[in-house]
């Protein structure tokens, strides 16, 4: 992951938070960070901290693994590129992909609004995963792992 660079954006192709669905994949976003919370470590020893985040239509939580987490203060505006939305704790929750980019792009100076909060707990989207869930994997290679996480397995080589 690359992160703090200064760089212009455009805004085309930006995804607002109010749009933001769980499962939703390859995401570029324009956010200000409002509030940074202390990191934790996950059981595997991965740092993670979890900051709330906004754009002029919402706001959202974002969880930052590894040391970027250690540059992101309130008042960052960051951009985005191949983020996703999941469900963790059963709150939405965004993430920076495999091959992502987390660029610092400004301070202070971005229109937000706090309220809808994406990351409150939605009876919906709840469910919808427990469906899910209870559905089993469509694709059997998946078993034991997420989507969003699943190894594709090696491609035949052609003789």
């Amino acid at each position: 992951m690359k992160m703090f660079h200064t760089e212009d954006t455009k805004s085309s192709g930006i995804t607002h938070i109010k749009d933001v669905r769980p499962g939703m994949k390859s995401l570029k976003m324009k956010i200000i960070v409002l509030q940074v919370n202390n990191p934790y470590k996950t059981k595997d020893g991965n740092e993670v901290r979890s900051c709330k985040v906004a754009d002029k239509s919402g706001s959202v939580n974002i969880s930052i693994w590894g040391d970027d987490g250690n540059y992101v203060q309130p008042g960052d505006i960051l951009q985005i590129t191949r983020g996703y939305g999941t469900l963790f704790k059963n709150c939405l929750t965004l993430y920076v992909g495999k091959g992502g980019t987390l660029i610092k792009t400004g301070e202070f100076c971005f229109t937000f609004n706090e309220v809808p909060d994406l990351s409150e707990p939605n009876q919906e989207w709840i469910q919808q995963a427990k469906d899910k869930a209870a559905q089993g994997p469509a694709d059997p290679r998946l078993q034991g792992g997420s989507a969003a996480h699943a190894v594709k397995p090696p491609q035949k080589q052609k003789s």
